[in-house]
């Protein structure tokens, strides 16, 4: 079962509520004044739940996936977050859930479900979920910022409303040291996981407009990869020294050390306030050791989406 951290006793205001696929820092985490719902993973055929490092370390964790050890993740159940809904509801505080990305799990969905059985036996309570469309870290940066707005006075609507806009001025990069977990998870086929490891390819990806994760370059070799990752920041980064940018990792700190320090030397960026963090076990689960990644803030990615993207969203309402 997925249990909740709180940074906070007596929420005021408006509730913030967000889960660990967002991977914050245990340090961030422990600062922010918000609820974190842990996502359930598997390990080995066990289940735990991921609580930011707490019970196991990075290295721990991901010594064991490179040992042999499996590693899979399930979504939050319907009755952890009804048990949760309810609980905040009894509190009364308007509640503003920003869930994990709805492309990579049913948790929004089920949330969603949940919210909705709440909302009927208590019609008096706010309670929102957004979806935040954004993987891994990058919903550490939403988080953090939403929290800012909620200090600047938005209330729970409005909040959510911010969340919905401000998730596609969100951007993320990120390369992996092997395809191999993608391949053991059923997201990529075998074959290429293979031909990828015999030529020493390594990928550039992204994410789309729902969150789903795209395929935006290759490189041959891991340094070529990681300056790749450069060029992405320098092509998309928006200069504002208030808003902080996020290097994560998955147990690959000497390739996050580099890609920090090529970061500092870019113009107006030596002195730019970046967090650093560990990729946790639920995300960790499907990209395996290696995955390095850089996160901040830049232009509307709506703007830039393909033809074809344009035209689902028209299939979808104009959403």
């Amino acid at each position: 079962m997925a249990e909740t951290h709180s940074a906070h006793e007596a929420p005021s205001g408006v509730r913030i509520v967000i889960d660990t696929c967002a991977d914050l820092t245990p340090e961030v985490a422990a600062s922010l004044d918000v609820d974190i719902l842990g996502f359930p993973y598997i390990l080995d055929g066990e289940e735990h739940t991921d609580d930011i490092w707490t019970s196991i370390t990075p290295e721990e964790f991901y010594d064991k996936l490179r040992a042999g050890s499996s590693a899979s993740t399930s979504a939050v159940s319907l009755g952890r977050y009804l048990e949760f809904f309810e609980q905040c509801a009894q509190e009364g505080t308007p509640t503003v859930y920003l869930c994990f990305t709805s492309a990579l799990s049913s948790s929004y969905g089920t949330a969603c479900t949940a919210a909705d059985q709440v909302r009927a036996s208590y019609p008096d309570f706010e309670l929102h979920v957004v979806d935040n469309a954004l993987p891994c870290a990058c919903g550490e940066l939403l988080a953090l910022e939403a929290v800012r707005q909620r200090a600047a006075g938005l209330d729970a609507s409005q909040l959510a409303a911010w969340a919905d806009e401000a998730k596609t001025y969100i951007h993320g990069y990120f390369t992996l040291d092997s395809l191999d977990a993608l391949s053991a998870g059923g997201r990529i086929p075998p074959a290429a996981a293979q031909l990828s490891s015999k030529l020493d390819i390594k990928p550039e990806l992204s994410f789309d407009l729902s969150g789903a994760l795209s395929l935006i370059g290759v490189n041959r070799g891991r340094k070529k990869a990681l300056k790749s990752l450069v060029k992405s920041f320098k092509e998309n980064w928006v200069p504002d020294p208030s808003m902080p940018v996020t290097i994560v990792s998955a147990d690959a700190e000497k390739d996050a050390d580099w890609l920090e320090a090529a970061i500092r030397k870019e113009d107006g960026c030596s002195d730019l306030s970046i967090i650093r963090g560990s990729v946790g076990p639920t995300i960790g689960s499907h990209v395996g050791p290696g995955m390095v990644a850089i996160i901040f803030w830049g232009g509307d990615r709506s703007e830039k989406i393909s033809l074809s993207d344009r035209i689902a969203r028209r299939v979808r309402g104009g959403e």
